[in-house]
C-alpha cells in the first residue's frame, strides 16, 4: 500500500475517534455534573457551559503553539502527543470526584488537543498533488462522521453502562489511535529554517482586510450560535419529555440530527455556491438559520426539537464551508495557512463563548431565552454580511 493511503487511513481513524470522543461527552456532561453532586438546574446549566467551553478557549490559545511545534519537530510527534494526552485526560475524567476536578481536566484537554489539525497538515504536506484533493476530501468526512455518531454513542453508553464508562471507553479508543499512529504513520519530515512571520507582518500582507475581518466575525458568530444550545439541550429535553429514563439517548439524537442534515446538504449547497455565488448562499443560510432558532423555543416535545435541529443542520451546511471558500479566495496563497489558523482561533473562541453564553442565559432568563438570543445574533450578523460581503461581491460578480 502506498504511504499516503496508509497515512490517510490511520489519520481518518484517529480523527473519527477523536471526534467521537469529543462529541459523545457533550450530551453526558450535564448528567455527569448532576451525578457529581450538583442538583440545582440553573447551576447545572452554568457549570455545563463552563466545562464544555473551557476546552475550546484553551485550544484557541494553544493551537498556534502546537502548529509552530509541528513545523519545528514534525507532524507525527504532534499526533502522538495529542492522542496519548487526550486518552489519559479523558480516562481520568471518569474518576473525577467533583465538578471542579472535571472542569480542570477539561481545561487540560484543551491544552493538549490538536490531533485533527496535525492530521490535516500531515496529509496536505505528505500527499502528492495528484491525490491531495482526494485525500483531504476523504479526511474531512472523519470529523463529520465522528461528530454525528458521537452523541448517540455517548447517550447509549451512558444509558446502558453509566456515565463513567463513557470516559473510560473514549480514553481506550484514543489509546488505540495512539498505537496505530505510532506503528503505521510514516512521515518524511525535513525541517526548514525560515523566518516566522509575526502577526502584524501577516496582517499587513492581507489584501482584503475588511472582508477578512467580516469572515472572522461571521465564523465566531456561527460557532457561538451552534454551541450556545450545547449545554442546555439535555436539560431542555428533560423538561420536554418529563421522563428521565432515556434522556441521555434522546439528547444524543438531538445533537446528531443537525450533523446528519449537514452531511446531506453540504455537497448540494457547495455545488449551488459554484453556480450562483458563495456570498448568496451564505446570506440566505444565515437568515434561515436565524429564523429556525425561534420556533425551537416553542416546541412541546423532543421530536419537534429534533426536527427543527435537522432543519438547522440544512442551513449550517451552507455557512462554515462558505466562510472557508471566501477566505481562500481573498487570501494570498503564501498566507492561507496562517489566515486559516486565525479563523480556527475565532471558531474556538466562538465555541467557548457560545457554551458559556448558553449556560448563563439559561440560568438567569430560562432555557427558551437562549434560542431567541442566538437567533438575534445570527440575524444581526446577516445584516452585516449583506452590507460588507454580499453587496460588494455582487457588484464584482456583475
Amino acid at each position: 500500500m502506498e504511504v499516503w493511503k496508509r497515512n490517510l487511513i490511520v489519520c481518518w481513524f484517529g480523527i473519527f475517534i477523536a471526534s467521537v470522543g469529543m462529541s459523545q461527552i457533550a450530551p453526558v456532561l450535564p448528567l455527569y455534573i448532576k451525578h457529581l453532586g450538583v442538583t440545582d438546574t440553573a447551576s447545572i446549566a452554568q457549570l455545563s457551559g463552563l466545562a464544555f467551553g473551557i476546552t475550546y478557549i484553551i485550544s484557541a490559545i494553544f493551537s498556534p503553539i502546537w502548529g509552530q511545534a509541528a513545523d519545528k519537530y514534525g507532524r507525527k510527534p504532534m499526533l502522538l502527543r495529542a492522542s496519548l494526552g487526550m486518552a489519559v485526560v479523558i480516562f481520568c475524567m471518569g474518576f473525577a470526584q467533583n465538578v471542579y476536578e472535571l472542569i480542570g481536566l477539561r481545561l487540560l484537554m484543551g491544552a493538549i488537543t490538536g490531533y485533527s489539525t496535525a492530521c490535516t497538515t500531515l496529509i496536505a504536506t505528505q500527499t502528492d498533488k495528484a491525490h491531495a484533493g482526494e485525500a483531504l476530501g476523504t479526511l474531512s468526512t472523519a470529523s463529520i462522521a465522528g461528530s454525528l455518531l458521537g452523541p448517540m454513542i455517548g447517550g447509549y453508553i451512558a444509558e446502558s453502562l453509566g456515565f463513567q464508562p463513557v470516559f473510560f471507553i473514549t480514553g481506550a479508543l484514543l489509546l488505540v489511535s495512539f498505537i496505530t499512529t505510532a506503528l503505521f504513520i510514516k512521515e518524511s519530515f525535513i525541517r526548514e529554517d525560515k523566518k516566522t512571520l509575526k502577526f502584524k507582518e501577516v496582517w499587513n500582507s492581507v489584501p482584503e482586510k475588511s472582508l477578512t475581518i467580516t469572515m472572522f466575525v461571521t465564523f465566531f458568530v456561527l460557532t457561538v450560535a451552534l454551541y450556545s444550545v450545547e449545554p442546555i439541550v439535555t436539560v431542555y429535553i428533560t423538561e420536554l419529555s418529563g421522563n428521565t429514563s432515556h434522556v441521555a439517548l434522546l439528547a444524543g439524537l438531538a445533537f446528531s440530527a443537525s450533523g446528519l442534515a449537514t452531511i446531506i446538504a453540504a455537497p448540494r449547497l457547495g455545488r449551488l455556491s459554484d453556480k450562483i455565488g458563495v456570498h448568496k448562499v451564505m446570506l440566505v443560510a444565515l437568515v434561515a438559520a436565524g429564523l429556525i432558532f425561534i420556533p425551537q423555543a416553542f416546541v412541546q416535545n423532543h421530536w419537534q426539537l429534533m426536527g427543527l435541529r435537522f432543519l438547522l443542520g440544512l442551513t449550517t451546511a451552507g455557512l462554515i464551508p462558505s466562510v472557508n471558500i471566501l477566505i481562500k479566495k481573498i487570501t494570498p496563497q503564501n498566507l492561507t495557512g496562517r489566515v486559516f489558523g486565525f479563523t480556527m482561533s475565532a471558531g474556538y473562541l466562538g465555541i467557548f463563548g457560545g457554551a458559556v453564553l448558553g449556560g448563563q442565559v439559561a440560568a438567569y432568563f430560562g432555557i427558551r431565552s437562549v434560542f431567541f438570543i442566538t437567533s438575534a445574533l445570527l440575524l444581526i450578523n446577516a445584516v452585516w454580511v449583506y452590507f460588507k460581503v454580499y453587496k460588494k461581491l455582487n457588484i464584482l460578480q456583475n
